[in-house]
């Protein structure tokens, strides 16, 4: 399990409410996996956005994971406060923190690796103004770009997985947070961890296959693995 470094006491950090809805919700009322990645993607986009940093490269994530903190799961009508920094950074990427609370109580911490990229699709360097205005949150810490590779055991339960258009972002793939509706297809919530790797490109033209083990998941692109995901619950 990769490390949560605690809120900083100095540099930038950025605040945004939501509350949780009903197209987030199990039959149950229970926020779905996909409903905890968007309200993480949310506070990154709305921070970046307010920052006042303007590039022409835009950010995807390599990889995500968020553990629960508590016994409480968000509901319906819940209203969130999700509050994000930048805890670090390597070459080409960045890690980004998110703890997400409820009523004042913290039950979720977030950590996402993101890379910066031009249209091409290409890996860029950040700015000196990134760091200008990230850097005293991070206290100098850098961060790995590695993930650990992940394949599916061959006795893996195998189903065709639609990617629809409606899951697409302004980059032509699907979304972070549509990725992660497939596992909620095999991964019942509450969870008390989870971890998603995104290794490549799921577009709309793609036949892709959904292989699930246990507690993994994996999509698959003509045999290759394009994202996997791991899950812990108590």
């Amino acid at each position: 399990m990769l490390e949560f470094v605690p809120l900083p006491q100095h540099g930038r950090r950025y605040s945004v409410a939501s509350r949780v809805r009903l197209s987030d919700v199990t039959p149950q009322g229970l926020l779905r996996l996909d409903g905890v990645a968007r309200t993480l993607q949310d506070a990154a986009t709305d921070d970046w956005s307010d920052c006042g940093i303007v590039t022409e490269y835009v950010w995807v994530a390599r990889r995500t994971l968020f553990r629960r903190v508590g016994d409480y799961w968000p509901r319906y009508e819940d209203d969130m406060v999700a509050t994000t920094w930048c805890s670090g950074t390597g070459a080409a990427w960045a890690e980004r923190r998110t703890n997400v609370e409820v009523n004042g109580a913290l039950v979720f911490e977030g950590a996402s690796l993101w890379v910066p990229i031009d249209h091409k699709g290409f890996p860029q360097r950040m700015p000196a103004q990134f760091h200008e205005t990230f850097g005293a949150a991070m206290g100098g810490r850098t961060v790995s770009g590695r993930v650990a590779s992940s394949t599916p055991p061959a006795d893996a339960t195998l189903s065709p997985y639609v990617v629809r258009y409606a899951d697409l972002d302004i980059n032509g793939h699907v979304n972070n947070a549509a990725v992660w509706q497939a596992f909620a297809n095999v991964i019942a919530v509450p969870t008390s961890y989870a971890e998603v790797v995104h290794r490549g490109p799921v577009e709309i033209d793609h036949e892709v296959t959904l292989a699930s083990s246990g507690l993994e998941a994996w999509l698959l692109v003509d045999g290759d693995v394009r994202v996997s995901a791991r899950f812990e619950v108590l």
